[in-house]
């Protein structure tokens, strides 16, 4: 349990790191001969990114019909996390990112009657709805963590 919940906190450190400092900016690096703009997402970005690692260790937990990890609070970030320039916080951004925490936490409750794989799968379909709505990009990616 604390060992998967060890590799998100991992996760999420490395894409957070000075995360403050990183607000969507190219980092031109010099070779010597050439230069590279390497792109630096946002919070909110290296967030997605940090849970959409998550979700995939916990699909295979949800597959072999057991959680053994937490509801990672690290995921509450998402109320607080600061966008790229280009974007910002809104009332459906809002709302499905609420909607989705209220999901995610019932793949760990025990108390529920729904199917674990559907209560799974419920969270990842809201973030899949979200993302039709703005930013629609990763929603390919997304996809993938949907159990069939």
């Amino acid at each position: 349990m604390l060992k998967h919940f060890g590799y998100f906190i991992l996760i999420i450190s490395l894409f957070n790191c000075n995360s403050a400092e990183k607000e969507e900016k190219a980092v031109t690096i010099v070779d010597g001969t050439e230069r590279y703009d390497v792109y630096q997402g946002s919070e909110m970005a290296n967030l997605m990114k940090g849970m959409y690692a998550y979700n995939m260790q916990l699909k295979q937990e949800v597959i072999d019909g057991k959680i053994v990890s937490e509801f990672p609070e690290e995921f509450l970030k998402i109320h607080t996390a600061k966008f790229s320039e280009s974007k910002s916080r809104n009332q459906t951004f809002d709302h499905y990112s609420g909607k989705f925490i209220e999901a995610q936490k019932l793949v760990f409750s025990e108390d529920s009657n729904t199917p674990l794989k559907e209560r799974f799968n419920n969270g990842i379909n809201l973030c899949i709805t979200c993302h039709q709505t703005e930013c629609t990009g990763p929603i390919p990616k997304i996809k993938k963590l949907l159990i069939k």
